[in-house]
């Protein structure tokens, strides 16, 4: 009997990092919600217009994608911070990409994404993205992607309106400048949302399909960003921000040739 307990106890402190190993999608109900902060949420950016904004439902990763995962996808790591069950970091918006597709061709998926690396994105204005590869994507195909930015906000938040889906303080819930000692951690440790996501405040900035631009005026159906742009949008904050960088609504953006150790993403399907 004392055996039988002792069992239990243990499988229940490893099932977090057993179930980083699959990193299960969980499926996000759509709906309508508020994006962006109110112009009294206290360290509010200009860029955070609050508008109206409805998503379809789609199915987002549980976890960050892992350094274990990103490996035997992408046959390497390159993760300045080491750790099978940490976030893969140091990729690019383009290793993200690329990786949806490469894992969606191993499980036999519909690639969500076109990669064309020899014709240079006419909709890419950075004077310091020397890759411009030319991606586009298929909205229908049922392959890995990255989420949208609004998808992104709505799966956060999962239903809350505040600064972080757990109230005035990120602390149970992330891993940032507060806590993290200065580096990243596994996966699935600290509290997750309504919708059973992990780490959606701190440890690691997600990559996001969007170019960085103003939000549109009006009330979008499923909107996926400007046209064109010279950064791609991120979002959550990391193990290196202060909380003010982690609130819901805090937006970042990169050059998607960028690559450092607080860049990492998180998985998408548009159904499965």
């Amino acid at each position: 009997m004392k055996y039988t307990v002792t069992l239990a106890v243990m499988l229940a402190v490893m099932s977090p990092v057993l179930e980083a190993q699959t990193n299960a999608l969980v499926r996000i109900q759509g709906g309508t919600f508020m994006m962006g902060s109110p112009s009294s949420e206290a360290h509010r950016q200009d860029d955070e217009y609050q508008h109206q904004v409805t998503v379809g439902t789609f199915y987002m990763g549980k976890y960050e994608v892992t350094q274990k995962e990103y490996a035997a996808v992408a046959g390497q790591n390159p993760s300045y911070y080491k750790g099978e069950n940490l976030p893969v970091e140091c990729v690019s918006w383009y290793d993200a990409v690329e990786y949806c597709n490469l894992r969606s061709q191993q499980e036999g998926l519909t690639l969500a994404y076109t990669i064309r690396k020899t014709e240079k994105d006419p909709n890419n204005t950075s004077p310091y993205d020397s890759v411009k590869w030319l991606v586009t994507w298929d909205p229908n195909a049922n392959g890995y992607r990255l989420p949208t930015e609004a998808e992104w906000e709505y799966a956060c938040r999962g239903g809350s309106a505040g600064l972080f889906y757990t109230g005035n303080s990120p602390e149970s819930a992330a891993w940032y400048w507060d806590n993290s000692a200065e580096h990243s951690h596994p996966v699935g440790q600290k509290e997750p949302n309504s919708f059973g996501l992990y780490d959606m405040h701190g440890n690691v900035w997600e990559w996001c399909w969007d170019w960085y631009g103003s939000y549109a005026s009006d009330s979008p159906r499923n909107p996926s960003g400007p046209s064109s742009g010279s950064n791609r949008v991120e979002r959550g904050g990391s193990w290196g921000d202060y909380s003010s960088g982690l609130r819901s609504a805090s937006r970042l953006d990169f050059n998607p040739s960028s690559r450092n150790g607080r860049l990492g993403f998180r998985l998408v399907r548009s159904s499965l």
